[in-house]
């Protein structure tokens, strides 16, 4: 009797470790940090056009002729196995073609004043962009105004 109660212990004692080394809290990370725009845009050559022009929280630009409104991205990317950076990196530029996207679609030819929207907390920076990465997903939350600018 003594015995199976021992392996019963036992048995329940591994399923809870089991449980516990398996849940999605054990796999959790979200690490938020700042990384560079430059370095970013220049990570993956062909993906961001020049079409419609980028223009960062703070930048000098043309003047406006015409504003198109707000548009916002939330983009997310699989970042199993691939450094924060590097994540980041791609799913950065994933945001920034579809803010190119949205302009192009309203008929503008530039995104000015684009700053981070990470989980609603909003960074303005002319030279960092804000991305959370977790070990399974990165993301990138961006903002800007859609603008037809004076040539």
């Amino acid at each position: 009797m003594k015995t199976i109660r021992l392996h019963a212990v036992a048995a329940l004692t591994t399923a809870c470790l089991a449980a516990a080394a398996f849940s999605p809290s054990a796999f959790a990370r979200d690490t938020i940090e700042s990384y560079s725009v430059d370095e970013a845009l220049h990570s993956e050559p062909g993906i961001v056009e020049d079409d419609v022009a980028l223009y960062f929280a703070g930048q000098p630009h043309p003047a406006v002729a015409n504003s198109l409104g707000e548009a916002a991205t939330n983009r997310k990317t699989n970042a199993l196995g691939k450094g924060d950076e590097p994540a980041c990196q791609h799913v950065f530029l994933s945001a920034v073609r579809a803010l190119q996207d949205r302009a192009r679609r309203d008929g503008g030819n530039a995104v000015i004043d684009i700053r981070s929207n990470y989980r609603g907390d909003e960074t303005s920076s002319p030279t960092t962009f804000v991305c959370g990465a977790g070990v399974f997903v990165a993301g990138v939350a961006l903002k800007g105004e859609v603008v037809t600018l004076r040539r």
